[in-house]
């Protein structure tokens, strides 16, 4: 079937962030790469304005007649675009896995590594190229373990699997005549990498919103105190970074202030999930409780329930009770000790 221009380029106007060109078009990884990152984080969707005719001339092509052999022996041009489109989406993933999975074992030696080269990985597979998967994820094993524990590890792990990714980039094989799929698969494969993404994100934001947006309140501090002794660029990134905000006070008529910026934050850090609020009444403690009435009413607790000094039967249950409670507390006001 015949791809159209403008049929693309009302895709694109449409549903750009979410990738519905690229789906039109049969550019699978393309289409969930839009999704996974709305547009590539909207600059890739401000680009495509001019790139819509060369992708939808692809298809064509592709479709009319497969690709020459010869080109599956020489490697593609290596793209400026594509490698630091490939740094980003790594670090991207993995700040989406220290904000969802950091409580898994073998975090930072197992799942950190492979979340960043499954983001390097699809963006180097966007198109007619891809690249040499298990040595992607061979340079993140190794690269991890140098930067263990680390809030801004994500950087020199997307930064190996990038190198390695651009070092082994192919033309893909061509498709037989005929073999292309229907919609209807393609959607649903589609549909369950979207939610292997985004599953875990959504579980810790909802269950630990306050860890979360202090997770990510740490991860900008850290990333604007890089750029001390370029105070211009570190305030270019603050303007970039709060960008959203002042796009809701444009739409909603109201003005930007940083007090209000302020407000909004103490009102977000102060609502507490339902764990906290069971855990405040197993401490016996109200919401407005200061981490110094939280150690107090703990060690109080504790030495009273302690198994050791309390013969009753229900003793050891309550006081795993009361250190759970602690531990969910203690994670409130010191989210970054359990990174």
């Amino acid at each position: 079937m015949v791809k159209s221009v403008m049929v693309a380029y009302a895709l694109w106007a449409v549903g750009g962030p979410l990738g519905l060109h690229h789906l039109y078009l049969g550019r699978d990884n393309h289409a969930l790469l839009w999704m996974l990152t709305l547009g590539g984080f909207g600059f890739g969707w401000f680009r495509e304005v001019i790139r819509i005719p060369a992708y939808v001339s692809e298809a064509n092509q592709n479709a009319e007649k497969p690709r020459k052999r010869f080109r599956a022996m020489v490697p593609p041009a290596i793209s400026p675009v594509r490698f630091a489109g490939q740094v980003c989406v790594g670090i991207y993933f993995g700040t989406v896995a220290l904000i969802g999975l950091n409580s898994l074992s073998f975090f930072y030696l197992i799942v950190l590594p492979l979340c960043v080269g499954a983001g390097v990985h699809l963006v180097s597979s966007v198109g007619q190229q891809t690249s040499d998967l298990k040595k992607t994820l061979t340079a993140c094993l190794i690269t991890s373990p140098i930067f263990y524990g680390s809030t801004l590890s994500p950087l020199p792990i997307s930064l190996a699997a990038s190198v390695t990714a651009t070092q082994n980039r192919r033309f893909k094989p061509p498709q037989a005549p005929g073999s292309t799929q229907e919609l209807g698969p393609r959607l649903y494969r589609l549909g369950l990498a979207w939610l292997a993404f985004s599953a875990p994100l959504g579980y810790c934001i909802f269950h630990n919103t306050t860890a979360t947006l202090y997770y990510l309140s740490d991860c900008v501090a850290t990333l604007l105190k890089i750029f001390w002794f370029l105070p211009w660029l570190r305030g270019v990134l603050e303007y970039v970074v709060l960008m959203p905000y002042r796009i809701l006070c444009v739409l909603t008529g109201g003005g930007y202030y940083e007090e209000t910026w302020r407000k909004l934050l103490e009102i977000l850090l102060k609502e507490y999930t339902e764990r906290e609020k069971d855990a405040l009444q197993v401490l016996s403690l109200k919401a407005e409780a200061s981490l110094e009435d939280i150690t107090r009413s703990y060690r109080e607790l504790a030495k009273t329930w302690h198994p050791d000094h309390n013969p009753s039967k229900d003793a050891e249950a309550m006081f795993m009770k009361i250190h759970e409670a602690y531990e969910i507390l203690l994670r409130r006001h010191r989210p970054q000790r359990f990174k």
